[in-house]
């Protein structure tokens, strides 16, 4: 917990710096570092035990079946969780948060699909058990920062 806690306000930085923002969100960063500690920390934890004990192998078959079931089950209701509790953290109604899904979930899991099969795949066969979590974390700060746009994108596009 302790660090997504730390890798997802990172990210959100990252993604300030990339777009050139001239002065830091620090509530912004905030919201991520909560949102990542107490949301994405546990569940993905649960997700790749669940997934190593339902595919104990290290096999290439193995690793493309959890690649693939992450993909259709965990990861739009990851993505769905984060575009509705990010808005609702940035205090908009329901109604706003439903919309930030609506225009967002699909550009973002399009992405998804392409990047986490190959990372997970990787993760599955070749990372040792005990290091696959801290191997997710390195890649998911990377895909905090491409979250981070998504969520700015609007404003950014306006500036």
């Amino acid at each position: 917990m302790v660090s997504y806690g730390t890798i997802w306000p990172t990210g959100c930085f990252l993604q300030q710096i990339i777009a050139g923002e001239e002065k830091f969100d620090y509530s912004r960063a905030a919201r991520f570092s909560f949102f990542g500690c107490f949301y994405v920390a546990p569940t993905i934890n649960i997700w790749l035990t669940i997934a190593g004990r339902i595919w104990p192998k290290n096999d290439i078959k193995s690793a493309m079946i959890k690649a693939i079931v992450e993909q259709i089950s965990y990861t739009p209701f990851a993505m769905v969780s984060f575009y509705f509790g990010m808005s609702l953290l940035e205090g908009k109604n329901m109604d706003a948060a439903k919309q930030e899904v609506s225009s967002k979930f699909l550009p973002t899991y399009k992405v998804g699909a392409v990047i986490w099969p190959v990372l997970q795949t990787i993760n599955y066969t070749l990372i040792p058990e005990r290091n696959r979590i801290p191997f997710v974390s390195i890649c998911s700060l990377m895909w905090s920062s491409f979250l981070a746009y998504m969520n700015r994108k609007e404003k950014i596009l306006q500036n």
